[in-house]
């Protein structure tokens, strides 16, 4: 069992920075897969970046080159560094982990967290 709490979302002017953190309880943290996905309303779940164990990474394209994803091991948290934000990231942002392989698909990871709101002004 894995619980995530998000946190680090908030509102931001579009050319901005933000940086999610998503802590997670268990020891088995760094075998995980760990993602994070966005949705806004009325939409499905997005994926946007995602680490492995071994620090690979994948990244929507929308997202390439401006966000980065990272984890410690050592604190049990996965990031999402959000620069040069734009007004269509505005969604609710939530972090999933899961056992297997790095994907893109929510069906992939079997824990989630609340989500946190992230929220781009024009």
């Amino acid at each position: 069992q894995v619980q995530l709490v998000e946190s680090g979302g908030g509102l931001v002017q579009a050319g901005g920075s933000l940086r999610l953190s998503c802590a997670a309880s268990g020891r088995t943290f760094s075998w995980y897969a760990m993602a994070w996905f966005r949705q806004s309303p009325g939409t499905e779940r997005e994926f946007v970046a995602g680490i492995n164990w071994s620090d690979g990474t994948e990244y929507a394209d929308s997202v390439m080159g401006r966000f980065t994803i990272y984890r410690d091991n050592s604190k049990t948290t996965v990031y999402l560094q959000m620069n040069s934000l734009k007004p269509e990231g505005t969604a609710v942002y939530y972090c999933g982990a899961g056992g297997g392989a790095l994907g893109n698909s929510s069906t992939e990871y079997a824990y989630w967290g609340r989500g946190t709101q992230v929220t781009v002004s024009s």
